[in-house]
Formats: structure tokens, C-alpha cells, sequence
């Protein structure tokens, strides 16, 4: 978006940058915190949330800042009117802040996570979150609550599902119709788990079952659910087509783009809303595509000349995703423009189930996205809502109450839920607002669930 660096720098010659608070202080956290203090003009971030202070202050201290810990809202607030960098183990007081324009979430996480989205959103303050497993569970209700308060709810820039809604905006208004949005992928395994990918995670500072979730096809079903959502379109099957053209060797020499249609051709064009999917084993890597097609044949002559062949297909693809890099950017499209990069048009279209990656057992705990139990696959929401299909960011922490099979999808009456949380309010929410028939979960009162929390803070 090259009009938002204009934008930026007037902000920043009138000495009036956008105020920006960060909750989450892990791998990307920090790498936004960089961005915004060394390389964002115009926006000033004034404030680190993390549940543990030490990655907060890591955050700034990185950046060449030293900041100050701050204990309550009132000391958060005065910091920011002083224009002190500040840090604090309360999320829920950042998130309710005075005089922060935005609030950017980036911690991974789900309850914890669907809490301080709210609390922001009900506090008047713009969200942009990197949390797709968030946004591909709730994320139909949260944008909902962000209309009804007038604020902009949205996915970043930079990360995948981002950098393909940017593509679905660029291809539109070339007048092509876009058919399919794609992302691309080295590796898919859906047996992966934080033992297997130890050594990666190690190797990146990253953690081991975030890492087994990318592997295991978690994170992508998740990233194109929510592209999904954004773009009314559909996947053809559950779990999505996911053509692997590496013959399952991460090392196999990677085939163009280009080649690789034959494999969606079935599936596209049929007069429906389009589908998201994903390709193994192509490149460019690790890049995102949409494939398009053009009514008009003079324009289609011109896609030829320039190089995009004769149709009926053209692929126009960005070969890399630069996640913290582009944060920002996000933050100034919802600040200065009211501009959501990648949010749900209404409903959920595509939601993530979970699938057991081994054989389970009555009693067993779903620990954790990526981890040793359950692996997520994007499916409709009909067949959702009609085989009452546990969303896979539901599953964490719930308990089997008999065996489930390898390979099965959970249902909600596979398994306890646990009592008092909030994204299953949320959720019962969503399904209320947007489904045709009763929700799959009992109705229960988000707004109060945030009030109380507040409360007790």
C-alpha cells in the first residue's frame, strides 16, 4: 500500500503518530516491535503486554529502548500521555488503555487471546491480529462486535492470508475474476508433532508444536479458512484438494506454478463462489497465488502480450510473506483509513475441524494446536453445523469421553468442554447470529464474560 508511507510521514512531520500498544512478546511480537521503533515513521508503539514481563522488556531492549514496567491501567495510561515506553504483565489493561489508536495481538494463543480482542474491541480500539486460528475460529463475531463499535477488525498484512486478500483486491481491479486463492507450501505431514520438529523450532527460536502446526496442515487450513471467510469462497473437499507435487520428499526439485492447475481444474469455474486450497512442492516458494479468469477476450489478448499466457487461467502470485515487516502497514490502513486488510464478510464460509492424529483414548487431553493428539483440516460450514464437527480451536483443552479413532473427525459429543470459557461463548455467539438452526453450544453472554473479567482485574 504505497499510499500509507505519505500518510505516515505527514503523521510523523505533525508530530502526531498513530499510538499503538503490542500484546504478545514472542518471535513475531518482537520482530513487529522492531519494525514499528526502527522502521515506522509516523507511528510510535508505546506499550508491550506479555503474560511474562521479561519477553516485554526483551521487546523493546532489542530495539536500542529501555521501557518502563508498569503495574496497573492508571500507571499504562499516564505512560502513554508521557510518551513513555511502557511494559506490563496485564493484557487487559493495555487492551482497555486510554490513548492508544490501535492494539496489534500476536500471542499464539485462543482464550487468552479472544479476551484481550474483545476487551479492545469493546474499548473502542482498531484491532489488527496475525492470530488466523483466532480469527478462523470466532472471527465472524469479533469483526461483528468491531461494525457495532466502529472500529476495523482485521488480519495484517505480510502473513499469508494477508498478502493473498491483497492479490484479490489487485486482480479485481485488473477486472479479472478470481477462481482460486492459493497458498504455497514445502511440506505437509499431518502426523508432525512438537517431537518431530524440535530441531527446527530450536534452530529458529521458535516453539515446537507451533512449528508441528504449520507441518501438520493446522496452520494453513486455518489461513485459508479465513480467506475463505473474507472472500465468501469455499473449499472443494474437506481438508482441501492440496495437490503435492514433491512426491512426499521436501527435497524433490519444486515445479512451476504454472503446472500445476491440471490438479484444480475440476474444481474451478463451476459458477460458485470460488475455493481457497493449497499446492505442495511449486514455486515460487513460499510465496501465495490467486489464479483468475478474464471475460473479455480483448483484455485476455493483453494478459497474453504481457507474458500471462492464453488463458482461461492466469496466475498472478507474490513469491515470499514478509509477516512483522508489513504489521504496521496494517495498523495504518485501519488508523488512517478504515480499511480492514483481511476480515470476514459475514458468516463463517470455511471453518477448521479437528481430526485425531492418532488413536484416542477416553480421558485424553487435547493439549495443544500442533501438538501429539489432534491435527485441523478446513472443511464448509454446512457439513460443520450438520455433523457437528468440533472446531479444532474449540479442542484445546477438552477431554475425550471415549475413543475416537486415528484419523476421525472430533464431534462435540466426543468430548467435555470446559466450563466458563469465553471463545465458547463467543462461538455459541457466532453460530446464533449467522446459523439457520439453534447453536451447536449453549447461548451464553460474551459481553459479560469481558465485563466480569474487567472486574476482577
Amino acid at each position: 500500500m504505497i499510499i500509507v508511507d505519505t500518510a505516515l510521514k505527514k503523521r510523523h512531520a505533525a508530530n502526531n503518530p498513530i499510538k499503538v500498544g503490542l500484546i504478545g512478546a514472542g518471535f513475531q511480537g518482537r520482530g513487529i516491535a522492531l519494525q514499528i521503533i526502527a522502521s515506522t515513521p509516523g507511528m510510535r508503539l508505546c506499550a508491550v503486554a506479555n503474560r511474562n514481563i521479561a519477553p516485554a522488556i526483551r521487546a523493546y531492549t532489542e530495539a536500542g529502548v529501555e521501557p518502563k514496567t508498569c503495574e496497573s491501567r492508571a500507571e499504562l495510561e499516564a505512560a502513554i500521555r508521557a510518551g513513555i515506553p511502557a511494559v506490563t504483565e496485564d493484557a487487559l489493561a493495555l487492551a482497555t488503555a486510554e490513548g492508544l489508536d490501535a492494539v496489534i495481538e500476536v500471542t499464539g494463543s485462543l482464550e487468552y487471546a479472544a479476551t484481550v480482542v474483545l476487551a479492545a474491541i469493546e474499548a473502542g480500539k482498531h484491532v489488527v491480529q496475525m492470530n488466523a486460528e483466532l480469527d478462523g475460529t470466532v472471527g465472524p463475531i469479533l469483526k461483528h462486535r468491531a461494525d457495532a463499535k466502529g472500529v476495523v477488525y482485521t488480519f495484517a498484512d505480510g502473513d499469508q492470508p494477508g498478502v493473498q486478500m491483497n492479490l484479490v483486491r489487485f486482480v479485481q481491479g485488473l477486472g479479472a475474476r478470481p477462481v482460486l486463492c492459493g497458498n504455497i507450501k514445502g511440506l505437509h505431514d499431518p502426523y508432525r508433532n512438537p517431537t518431530t520438529q524440535k530441531a527446527f523450532a530450536e534452530k529458529w527460536g521458535q516453539k515446537p508444536a507451533m512449528v508441528a502446526s504449520f507441518a501438520d496442515g493446522t496452520k494453513i487450513s486455518f489461513e485459508q479458512a479465513i480467506v475463505a471467510n473474507g472472500t465468501d469462497m469455499e473449499v472443494a473437499r474437506r481438508g482441501m484438494l492440496g495437490p503435492d507435487f514433491s512426491g512426499g520428499n521436501p527435497g524433490a526439485p519444486l515445479v512451476p506454478l504454472e503446472d500445476t492447475v491440471s490438479a484444480f481444474a475440476a474444481h474451478l469455474d463451476k459458477g460458485g463462489p470460488g475455493i481457497v486450497d493449497y499446492v505442495v512442492g511449486a514455486r515460487p516458494g513460499p510465496g501465495v497465488f490467486v489464479l483468475a479468469t478474464h471475460h473479455d477476450a480483448r483484455q485476455a489478448h493483453y494478459l497474453n502480450l504481457y507474458k500471462l499466457g492464453t488463458g482461461p487461467y492466469y496466475f498472478f502470485y507474490t513469491p515470499y510473506h514478509l509477516c512483522h515487516f508489513e504489521v504496521p502497514t496494517s495498523v495504518a490502513r485501519a488508523v488512517l483509513f478504515q480499511d480492514a486488510v483481511l476480515a470476514p464478510t459475514g458468516g463463517p464460509r470455511v471453518g477448521v475441524v479437528a481430526i485425531a492424529k492418532k488413536d484416542l483414548q477416553a480421558g485424553e487431553l487435547i493439549d495443544e494446536l500442533g501438538g501429539y493428539e489432534v491435527y485441523g483440516v478446513a472443511e464448509n460450514i454446512g457439513p460443520i453445523r450438520s455433523e457437528r464437527l468440533l472446531p479444532i480451536g474449540l479442542a484445546v483443552g477438552c477431554k475425550l469421553r471415549h475413543a475416537v479413532a486415528k484419523d476421525k473427525p472430533l464431534t462435540f459429543d466426543d468430548v467435555d468442554i470446559p466450563a466458563g470459557r469465553l471463545i465458547d461463548a463467543l462461538y455459541a455467539e457466532q453460530e446464533k447470529l449467522f446459523a439457520t438452526g439453534a447453536s451447536a453450544l449453549a447461548p451464553d453472554s460474551s459481553r459479560e464474560r469481558v465485563a466480569n473479567l474487567e472486574t476482577q482485574r
